[in-house]
């Protein structure tokens, strides 16, 4: 057996190389290595043949040697050739490459066809050899007689450039073979088929890298750049390997070259991928991609041609054709990133400049033309400066401002100026969430200024990126330090520095963070608003942006409550009243946005978020349309949480996905902690626990949990839950233990308390429950006179848990007459097994049924299914319900709706099974709706109980 090595065509190469250097398997390939690997391995219902679709760099040649270097492992004969233009000059040149490994099979022929596939590889057959008829004939038979002694794989990369009498030869032969262990695939570039192949052949399209695989890849490019240049490298290459890999080499770009924030012009190591394309285009036609590819991405053929001084649209039927860009109704798009930068790199410095010129005539939106304007200038600019200043925040995205607002400052010739600039772009920079970014610009903003309210601005935004990268005690000691400023800066900036240093202090959790919290907010309480008036001559910083203006008197009240109500916790719930929000209303005609996510949080600590949830969610919807990360990563964990206790688990396991793919993205390690053990607490609720280990080490090693509490509270309760979900009740008494100190004090002032009922559910089953008691009563004092209606019915379902029996019931009543705690449907859910389990060990059976079943039916409802399978359990055990016979159930069922039931019982929504098994969504729900009635269901959560039992 003998593997051929193929020639990579253009652009592959480094693309394969750079994608198997970060890991074995392709990054962000899983999907489609799978179905791969089932045509390779000729599984029930694949094809025999198989064609890879994409662009250049997009990694066809990649996926081609992953699978067929294991096929080869495995014992295939692997055959592999590749499509290569030059080789026209000989009409079998693609035959040659696939038979060499096997040349010594022929004489096992018949003689007729070993001496045509002889004549047929002879470089002297070119002009008077066999026909093609005959060399196809023979080719069949060498494929046949390869076949009987092991399976065959043919392996053919870029078929679009292969002669047309191989393919046809090829595709014939393998067609001729069905039901014979000839299995063929292929690659071509493009979105469509060759023409050469037949139809109907099945296809896989190699779409770009989701933005967190493109991430990981670039990171593992040698000299990968940091900051704001990595997050535009992801934003320019849109997905494709080869982009990224030549991107990452510092090639310049339109957004970098001609201007103050330029770099030198260097030619990309792989510019012959589309250098003759382009050489070959009139003089024209190449100025005219330059001018596209200066302007924004999107930009209208109307303001293109507009700057070229042209009425004539085919300038760009060349390019066209040449497959560089499409015209897409009013629009100029590149077809291919590199494309583009090819495109703006390959003329002089003069010719770009010339282009932002005219660009910056044609346009008609301020940011647009600022933008212009700065890559057409050279030296510093006190006028492009204030004109990208002036329109930054008109962006649709953070990054877009924090990138004009750097750029103003290096354009600034003042020292003054360019510090409150450069105090703007740290605002918008932090906002984007990039922590290397914010170090860099925090890095020049000291050397420039010492201006007391800028250095406040500056302080705020390194302590809030600090944070969310997990160092709490260096962002905490750098808004102590900032406040000293306090009695220059006025009450409103010194309000908002202490509400970050209120975050950072949540995160924290530590004693000594919430002793320095109120010495900041007594500190700012005293501020006057002299400080501001003596200010007046002196220029302030219009860092406004996405928190709206903070000298509003409602923001100042609700900064100042959020602060408040972490200091003292049990005040929260009478502060939203103090917001003009009494208990169970929603936060309507909030004013800014600072004073939303204020207000917000303080819901959020008072157990009220779930009456917020409709602005919580538009607030989340409108940083996420702002790309704003930065600000997101200190609302998503609470909006992610209220969403799980009230049994939105769908919407919040989506959430979740989400955000941690931004927090990876962006290098944010705390965050990516507290996500990943909420995603472990999703999948314990639903009972879909996957094995062990639940959580990626290399995430929990940057992360000190020590300085980090309500990260390990999250850790601790989301163990716990898939602890309680397996049945390892020790395991669970374990991690829920360590949420509250030896002497019973919460480790985590606002997390712990909350998991106070399970930690009495895993003490019950333990023998522990004196244990129990102490702490009940350091968490019930800490709640004051007026705990939220969450806590109250935590702590009565706690105490009815380690109560003696002739309490309990009491206990079990108070935790469930409240019909406010219906806004908790799981954990009302939960009081209602507990007390079901309580009232059967009573013989109180009639009772504990009703208890058990209206717990079975919420659990179903909220899809808990780790909830409704203990339910399903206790109503078993108080003989409510027989078990059925799954068995002759399931036997009812099709090989693929056996597939679809078992996936689905596991959790897997329909999207993922039909991503397993290549059905749409659509069809996996029709099987489900025709499978229910055979199985005496109606609920998809009833699957996971019924397949239980087996």
């Amino acid at each position: 057996m003998t593997v051929h090595p193929s020639r990579p065509a253009a652009g592959e190469e480094a693309g394969s190389r750079s994608c198997r250097t970060v890991a074995s398997r392709p990054l962000g390939r899983d999907s489609e290595i799978e179905r791969i690997l089932r045509c390779v391995t000729g599984q029930p219902g694949s094809p025999q043949a198989l064609l890879l679709l994409g662009e250049e760099g997009i990694g066809r040649t990649t996926m081609l040697r992953h699978v067929r270097e294991p096929a080869a492992g495995d014992g295939m004969l692997v055959l592999s050739a590749q499509g290569w233009a030059a080789d026209h000059r000989h009409a079998r040149a693609c035959l040659q490459q696939l038979l060499v490994p096997v040349l010594d099979e022929l004489p096992g022929l018949p003689a007729v066809h070993g001496k045509v596939l002889s004549a047929a590889l002879s470089p002297a057959s070119h002009d008077d050899g066999p026909s093609d008829g005959q060399v196809q004939a023979a080719f069949l038979a060498l494929l046949d007689r390869l076949a009987t002694s092991r399976p065959v794989l043919v392996c053919v990369d870029d078929i679009h450039a292969c002669d047309r009498a191989f393919v046809d030869g090829l595709c014939a032969g393998v067609r001729l073979l069905a039901g014979r262990p000839v299995r063929l695939l292929l690659t071509a570039r493009g979105e469509a088929p060759p023409p050469t192949l037949p139809p109907g052949m099945e296809t896989l399209h190699l779409r770009p890298l989701s933005t967190l695989s493109a991430a990981a890849l670039l990171a593992g490019q040698p000299g990968a750049p940091p900051g704001r240049r990595r997050l535009e490298i992801l934003e320019e290459a849109e997905g494709n390997p080869l982009a990224l890999v030549e991107l990452s080499r510092r090639m310049p770009t339109p957004y970098r070259a001609g201007g103050a924030d330029g770099a030198p012009a260097r030619r990309p190591l792989m510019a012959h991928t589309f250098a003759a394309r382009l050489d070959a285009l009139p003089p024209e036609t190449g100025r005219a991609l330059l001018y596209a590819a200066a302007a924004v991405p999107g930009e209208s053929i109307a303001v293109l041609m507009a700057a070229l001084d042209t009425d004539d649209v085919a300038v760009w039927a060349p390019a066209e054709a040449a497959g560089l860009v499409s015209l897409m109704e009013d629009r100029l798009v590149f077809r291919h990133p590199l494309a583009r930068s090819a495109a703006f790199s390959r003329h002089p410095a003069g010719e770009r400049q010339q282009a932002h010129l005219d660009l910056a005539e044609a346009v008609t939106r301020p940011e647009i033309r600022a933008r212009h304007l700065a890559g057409a200038t050279l030296r510093p600019s006190e006028s492009v400066a204030a004109a990208l200043e002036d329109s930054a925040w008109r962006h649709g995205d953070v990054m877009g401002t924090a990138r004009a607002l750097e750029q103003a400052a290096r354009l600034s010739p003042q020292r003054r100026e360019r510090a409150r600039r450069l105090a703007e772009a740290l605002v918008a920079t932090h906002a984007v969430g990039d922590p290397g970014w914010v170090r860099d610009l925090y890095g020049r903003f000291v050397q420039d200024s010492g201006d007391p309210e800028l250095v406040c601005v500056a302080a705020g935004a390194l302590a809030s990126i600090l944070s969310l990268g997990s160092s709490q005690r260096e962002a905490f000691d750098v808004l102590v330090n900032a406040a000293e400023h306090f009695p220059a800066v006025g009450r409103s900036a010194a309000l908002a520095l202490t509400a970050v240093a209120a975050g950072i202090a949540v995160q924290s959790g530590l004693p000594e963070h919430r002793a320095g919290l109120s010495m900041l907010l007594d500190r700012a309480r005293k501020t006057d608003r002299v400080g501001e008036t003596d200010r007046v001559d002196r220029p302030r910083p219009s860092v406004t942006g996405l928190r709206g203006r903070l000298d509003r008197p409602d923001t100042q009240q609700a900064l100042d409550a959020l602060v408040t109500a972490v200091v003292w916790p049990q005040a929260a719930t009478g502060l939203r009243a103090s917001l003009g929000h009494p208990h169970g209303a929603p936060l309507d005609g909030l004013g800014t946005p600072a004073c939303r996510v204020a207000a917000l949080s303080v819901a959020y600590l008072a157990d009220e978020a779930d009456v917020c949830l409709g602005q919580f969610r538009e607030a989340d919807a409108q940083l996420r349309t702002a790309r704003a990360f930065g600000i997101r990563g200190w609302t998503v964990l609470a909006l992610a949480e209220t969403l799980m206790g009230i049994g939105w688990f769908i919407e919040a396991e989506d959430l979740v996905r989400e955000a941690t793919a931004e927090a990876a993205v962006l290098r944010l390690p705390r965050l990516q902690a507290d996500l990943e053990a909420q995603a472990l607490a999703l999948q314990a609720l639903r009972g879909t626990v996957p094995p062990e280990p639940w959580l990626t080490p290399s995430i929990w090693h940057a992360v000190c949990l020590n300085e980090n509490r309500a990260t390990h509270a999250r850790l601790l309760r989301a163990r716990g839950l898939a602890s309680i979900t397996l049945g390892d009740w020790d395991g669970a008494w374990r991690h829920l233990r360590e949420l509250f100190t030896a002497d019973g004090s919460p480790s985590h002032p606002v997390l712990s308390p909350r998991s106070v009922a399970e930690l009495a559910v895993a003490a019950r089953r333990t023998g522990r429950t004196a244990e129990v008691v102490p702490i009940l009563v350091r968490v019930r004092a800490e709640q004051g006179d007026r705990p939220s209606t969450r806590m109250t019915l935590l702590l009565h379902h706690a105490t009815a848990l380690v109560a003696p029996d002739e309490d309990a019931e009491q206990h079990f009543h108070l935790a469930l007459v409240n019909h406010e705690a219906d806004r908790w449907p799981w954990e009302r859910a939960h009081v209602r097994l507990n007390y079901g389990i309580w009232l059967r060990r009573c013989r109180r059976i009639r009772e504990a049924r009703q208890q058990l079943t209206t717990a079975l039916e919420t659990a179903e409802r909220l899809g808990a299914g780790a909830l409704a399978a203990a339910a399903a359990r206790e109503l078993r055990a108080s003989g409510a319900a027989p078990t059925p016979d799954t068995a002759a159930l399931l036997e009812q069922l099709t090989a693929q709706q056996g597939q679809i039931v078992q996936l689905a019982a596991r959790g897997l929504s329909n999207r993922e099974i039909g991503e397993q098994l290549f059905l749409s969504p659509r069809t996996v729900g029709y099987h489900l709706y025709n499978v229910y009635p055979k199985l005496g269901i109606s609920r998809r959560q009833q699957l996971r109980d019924l397949l239980q039992d087996r």
